[in-house]
């Protein structure tokens, strides 16, 4: 393999990829821009100096992503001066030993033999037959299989690459050099946030610092960038297939030292890195989105229900059912107000000893500002309750439907050794109302009705009610 290697760098070193070609290398780079968007897409807006000869060139532009859409490259002028794009190639078959055989068949070769007592080389010429699964060589008197040897080419092919390159013939008019910029779009750039949160000992108030955590699989690096990100779902016509790569994860927990720049752009929501950053190949980074400090927080648990049992017979609905636990803050006032982008808000909280231990994570949708931000971090573990369907009765039918009768029972238990307020939550279904109860319910919307339920510390509360539901 050290051969292999070492051939190719040689021929690298000593051989053009194609006659009259000129190259331009992330070298010449003047400006580099890239705004990634949700859902593995980024645009590219690569500047840099390049010299052009007069009349059409054939220049080969390196270190793009190896996965450009290359229907969406566009070559401008950032001069102003005459250009014109008469044809433009993606080569993105990368070169390997392998690739090079393929490449090569057909074509003659050199083997080279070390004899082994002397070290002495011989050079025999053979052309290769075919390169499937080993390779075949047709020497002068006879035909092997294998490489016996090393086998040194005189050239590489023209549409074989060390790195994804984007190829173009063009017309600049008089030969000058001038400022071009490249920009195109591609996947394999990919981001999202993420959210680290701590709640205090009162559990009524966190802190609260947001990361843009970036992954790269694009195939080139992209250093000193002036990097954005625009939060939304923009519309794409997707491929027939889709063939997104996803990596390894990392998280961080310091707090974030500072935050992007937010602004809205069209529908969307654009945030702006304030300095250049570096994203490196195969890597997965993170950079401070925003941070703030005592935000005021309220907790409750919920104990949500189902619309199918009021229609039908079903007795016990359930034991020992456990209510969520929920955080909710309002993204409003102080160092929050900013549209949030979806992601996972990791809740942490510290122990008697002073140390943060992690109490759960939700995933949270686009988010503009003065929303409500509601997070389930788990379930209860001290609160209790026992749930059962009371009384049935069908009051009327009808080839529509019908009007039907159902009670409940609900007995909450509260272990803790401070008192608690449950929210049951029924969803209602078709025409409802609410003929009896033990404790007045509110009507959140249409189809929803909610109870809060004070349960005292080691005690419990009895929860009825009783419907008239019409279909």
């Amino acid at each position: 393999m050290k051969r292999w290697a070492a051939t190719i760098l040689a021929i690298l070193a000593t051989t053009a990829w194609a006659g009259g070609e000129q190259m331009s290398t992330a070298k010449e780079q003047t400006g580099l821009a890239v705004t990634i968007y949700n859902g593995d897409l980024a645009l590219v807006k690569d500047a840099r100096r390049v010299r052009l000869d007069a009349g059409e060139n054939r220049l080969a532009w390196r270190d793009v992503s190896a996965r450009m859409q290359p229907e969406t490259a566009l070559l401008r002028s950032l001069d102003g001066k005459p250009l014109t794009l008469l044809e433009q190639n993606f080569d993105f078959d990368l070169l390997t030993p392998q690739k090079l055989l393929e490449k090569s068949v057909g074509q003659q070769v050199r083997v080279i033999k070390t004899t082994p007592i002397t070290g002495a080389e011989t050079s025999e010429t053979a052309t290769i037959l075919a390169a499937n699964n080993g390779v075949v060589l047709k020497f002068k008197d006879r035909i092997e299989t294998g490489i016996p040897g090393r086998l040194a080419f005189d050239t590489v092919p023209a549409n074989l690459r060390d790195k994804p390159t984007l190829s173009m013939l063009l017309d600049s008019g008089p030969a000058v050099e001038q400022g071009l910029e490249l920009s195109y779009l591609t996947g394999g750039l990919s981001w999202r946030a993420d959210y680290v949160a701590e709640l205090n000992a009162k559990e009524d108030a966190m802190d609260l610092d947001g990361w843009v955590t970036l992954t790269n699989t694009s195939g080139t690096a992209y250093r000193d960038a002036r990097l954005q990100l625009v939060a939304g779902e923009v519309n794409r016509v997707r491929p027939e297939y889709d063939n997104m790569v996803r990596r390894g994860e990392v998280m961080a927990m310091a707090p974030a030292a500072q935050k992007m720049q937010e602004e809205s752009l069209l529908d969307y929501h654009l945030y702006t890195l304030d300095r250049t950053t570096t994203i490196e190949d195969n890597q997965t980074k993170q950079v401070a989105l925003m941070s703030a400090q005592a935000v005021p927080v309220s907790k409750e648990y919920r104990l949500e229900g189902a619309d199918y049992y009021y229609q039908g017979q079903y007795g016990d609905l359930g034991t020992r059912l456990k209510p969520g636990v929920c955080m909710q803050f309002d993204n409003k006032g102080g160092q929050l107000g900013i549209p949030l982008p979806k992601g996972i808000v990791r809740v942490y909280k510290k122990d008697s000893a002073g140390h943060a231990q992690f109490v759960g994570e939700d995933r949270i949708d686009h988010t503009a500002k003065n929303e409500t931000v509601m997070l389930k971090l788990g379930e209860a573990f001290d609160i209790t309750a026992d749930k059962k369907q009371t009384d049935f009765e069908k009051i009327a039918s009808s080839s529509r439907g019908g009007v039907y009768e159902t009670a409940y029972r609900i007995e909450i238990r509260n272990a803790k050794s401070e008192p608690v307020s449950v929210k049951v939550i029924e969803p209602m279904p078709g025409d409802w109302q609410v003929v009896a109860e033990s404790l007045s319910h509110d009507k959140a919307t249409a189809h929803t009705a909610v109870w809060a339920v004070p349960v005292l510390a080691d005690g419990k509360t009895v929860l009825t009610w009783r419907v008239r539901v019409r279909y």
